[in-house]
């Protein structure tokens, strides 16, 4: 699965794959990326009432964007080791690392947008009960944000890291821009995660959950990055086309 996923993600012309094939490692990561989703499913109980069905039905939202936030985690992640097939202590380190934070990460996930997707509240006993009160919504954005920041912290070392291992991956300059690149994308989102913490610090208690639509700034941040980095790219690696008659005579 790791293999034909990267295959339906890559880019075409950027980084050739150094590795086909999962490393334990790699399979020891999809392991704890499964218990990583066990822990936001709907329910582990089928339910006995209808008021129990409704209850976890409305938590079908908020695992569909969990389930996404994480696969996405672990799309980096596979797409990182398909393009370097790195296995030094410090890419060990910094996986294992990563993935000690989705796991710790996976619950503050789920409470995040169950609170979104549930109007704030859940059902015991056919009691109605608030999750989050107001005073603790910085707390809970605070937490999000560590996670979401030292995620994309870690992806900024690990691919920092393998453009160290540039000469003995033998990566072209095409390579070795496109890797710069990706550090750099991954350090501004790791920057936007630091923003939206300190807004959700700043920010009046009663406003301070409005600090997650920072994160929408993510999109603009890949837009205007990519399409930059994409220009310069075009200009510094200009290649003469050659003529269809010469390209045959080879």
């Amino acid at each position: 699965m790791r293999l034909k996923t990267a295959q339906i993600t890559k880019k075409k012309n950027k980084i050739e794959w150094r590795s086909h094939e999962p490393s334990r490692l790699e399979t020891f990561s999809d392991a704890v990326f499964a218990f990583a989703v066990t822990l936001i499913i709907v329910s582990l109980e089928v339910p006995k009432s209808f008021d129990e069905l409704f209850e976890t039905m409305k938590g079908t939202f908020s695992f569909a964007v969990c389930f996404a936030l994480l696969f996405q985690i672990w799309n980096n992640q596979n797409l990182f080791f398909r393009r370097y097939g790195l296995n030094d202590p410090w890419t060990v380190a910094l996986n294992g690392m990563l993935l000690f934070v989705v796991l710790i990460y996976a619950y503050p996930l789920k409470f995040l947008f169950g609170t979104l997707f549930s109007d704030n509240t859940y059902l015991v006993n056919g009691h109605v009960h608030e999750m989050i009160q107001g005073a603790q919504t910085p707390t809970l954005m605070l937490i999000y944000g560590a996670g979401f920041t030292i995620i994309y912290l870690l992806f900024f070392l690990m691919y920092a890291n393998a453009k160290k291992h540039a000469k003995g991956l033998n990566l072209d300059a095409k390579e070795i821009f496109e890797t710069q690149s990706i550090v750099y994308l991954n350090f501004i989102c790791a920057v936007i995660g630091c923003i939206a913490m300190l807004l959700a610090w700043l920010l009046p208690v009663e406003y301070s959950g409005l600090s997650g639509f920072f994160y929408c700034t993510i999109g603009f941040a890949y837009f205007f990055w990519l399409g930059y980095r994409g220009r310069l790219a075009g200009k510094k690696f200009k290649t003469v086309a050659v003529p269809e008659q010469i390209k045959t005579t080879f």
